[in-house]
This record gives structure tokens, sequence and C-alpha cells, in this order.
């Protein structure tokens, strides 16, 4: 089980999907050959692809779409501005602007969590019950994680560098000291905490505390939104039917494909995992509601942008704006799929 995730690191390890045809929404055609990087192996976070491809609906989009699994030792990123990848599942909206501060070619075309789901994790019986509390305790924390989302808890809720341990992937120290707080996802580290530590942790999202950058993002090269924009849209609009399709729909055909592709995976943190993703919103919240999965925003860019600029993650003179585009999300594609209330 992964333990952190927010950047990835080198190599490459690569796993065609195949899936059957279904009905398909547009004319039958020959199928379009399209890569998709992840930044981590096979999980429920991955989901609305995975799905995509094992109910046939990328083909249903005349797309014939392979998966390349990220992992410990791989940097599907840096394949993508190179063309061995069409696409890629960026973590998080600062990666981008990195990009365009790298000047590298490439633009985010979705963002399919409208929530981060970093967290921090407290152990019950504490006094920890507000977001504030937990100033009280050591904080085990990545080096990603001090450089990104720290600087913005030190700015806005005072939180202190003394504070800090080095988070090494390894939840043992959390679990010895009843004082201390753990980062992780909340798809994933809650639920390892409770089978090793037999207890519920306290949980903190910090997209709820006002962290708003978005997260799995698609993000693709600008030669094929120029080039190829039909292409790029099919391949958004089918990816966000996949998502639904995973969450309210029978996800068992994406959950085979994952366990197929990472055999570590157990049925129960996979049911875990979607759980928590729609109980704290992190696939669809917020403007998905009304836009569908997949949504962005101008407001919302600029809002996570200058308050990056403000804690100083960012450098001010980001074109932020080159990062992503509008051009093919917020057309409500999907919304029927959800269940009505």
């Amino acid at each position: 089980m992964r333990l952190a995730r927010m950047w990835r690191a080198a190599g490459l390890a690569v796993i065609g999907l195949a899936a059957a045809g279904l009905a398909t929404p547009a004319s039958a055609q020959t199928l379009d050959k399209v890569a998709l990087g992840t930044n981590w192996v096979a999980e429920a976070e991955h989901g609305g692809f995975y799905q995509a491809v094992a109910d046939g609906t990328y083909r249903s989009y005349g797309l014939d779409v392979t998966i390349v699994p990220g992992g410990p030792n791989v940097n599907n990123r840096i394949l993508l501005p190179v063309g061995k990848l069409d696409f890629y599942m960026s973590a998080n909206t600062l990666q981008s602007f990195d990009a365009v501060e790298q000047k590298i070619p490439t633009i985010v075309v979705a963002a399919c969590f409208q929530k981060e789901p970093q967290v921090l994790l407290a152990h019950p019986g504490q006094g920890i019950e507000q977001f504030a509390d937990l100033k009280q305790l050591t904080l085990y924390v990545s080096k990603e994680g001090m450089a990104s989302y720290y600087q913005w808890l030190k700015a806005d809720f005072g939180f202190k560098d003394q504070q800090v341990k080095p988070y090494t992937f390894n939840a043992q120290p959390f679990l010895t000291d009843v004082r201390s707080a753990m980062q992780g996802y909340v798809t994933s580290e809650p639920f390892a905490i409770e089978k090793q530590g037999r207890f519920k942790p306290k949980i903190f999202l910090l997209a709820d505390q006002g962290f708003n950058s978005y997260s799995t993002l698609i993000e693709t090269r600008l030669d094929l939104v120029e080039n190829k924009p039909d292409l790029v849209q099919r391949f958004v609009d089918a990816s966000i039917i996949g998502w639904y399709n995973y969450l309210y729909g029978n996800n068992a055909p994406g959950n085979a494909l994952i366990k197929q592709h990472n055999p570590e995976m157990a049925d129960e943190l996979l049911a875990y995992s979607v759980a928590k993703m729609k109980e704290y919103g992190i696939v669809d919240s917020g403007d998905s509601l009304q836009l569908g999965i997949g949504a962005m925003t101008d407001a919302r860019m600029i809002s996570f942008f200058d308050k990056m600029v403000r804690v100083g993650v960012t450098k001010p003179n980001v074109d932020f704006r080159k990062s992503y585009t509008l051009r093919f999300v917020n057309r409500k594609v999907g919304l029927e799929l959800r269940p009505k209330k």
C-alpha cells in the first residue's frame, strides 16, 4: 500500500488493457490508439480510467486505450512531452504550474478530482477535535509536503517547522506516538492505520480547510490539443463516463482490471477507497454537481494560484492560465448517470 503520493520517480512499465466494445455514441470507426500514464500502481483512485477500459466505454468513443501504470520507480510524467504517452494522470495543480514555469509543452484538460485527497491523521482521545488542534502535535510530513501544502499551513494556520519530523512512508512512528499526526490520502492511509493500529484515526482533509487544488488531472500535450482536439474531447468525455460508472454503477469490471494489474490490491481496500471518495466528495462535489465530473473553473484556478503565490510556493510571474484549458470540460457529460436523490 502506498503511504503518500505527490511526485513519483523514474522507469517504465507498460500494461495494455483490452476490453469488449459496447454500443457506440459515435459512428463506427477505426480505433485511435491512445496511451494514458498514471502516477501510481493500479488502485481505486484510478478507477474511472480502468472502468472505461474494462466496460468498453473508451472503445465506444473510438479509442483503443493502453494504461501505463506508475509506481515507486516510475516517472510517467516525463514521457508525456516526448510523445511516449498521450495523456497523463497528474497528481496536483502545482505540477501544472511547474510545467508552465519550465516551458514544458503540456496542458491540463480536465480535473477528475474536485478535492485533493491529502489529509492529516491524528490519534483519537487526544483532544484533537478541530483542525487548529493539530498545532499541538508532532507532524510527520514528507519533503514534498513541506515544499507545498505545509507552506500554506504555516502561513494561514500558524503551523511551525519545529513541529515537523520527516515522513518516510512508514506509519510506525505515528502509531507509537499518540501526540503526533501523519500525512496521507483519505482513500488509503486511514484504512492502513485501522488495520495496523486497530483504531480509527481522526481525519482532517486539507481541501475542506481551504487547500483548493484540483487533483487527478488529465494532462496532455499542446500539440494534441491543437492538432487533434476531437481525440482529446473523446478521451475526456469517455473518462468522465468511466468515473460516473465506477462511482455509481457496477464497478466490478474496473476493479477486476485493477486487481489483475496490481495483485496486492484487496477487495476491502477498493471498497473503502470508493466509499471515502463518495463520503468526502473527492470526485463529485462543488462545480461538478452542475457541470459534470472533470469540471474546472477560472475562478478556482485563480484562487489556488494566488494562494500559492502568497505563501511562496509558486512564483508570481508564472503565467498559470497557460497551464489549463476549459475547452473540453463543463459540458455536463454523464450527469444523467448520477443517482437521483
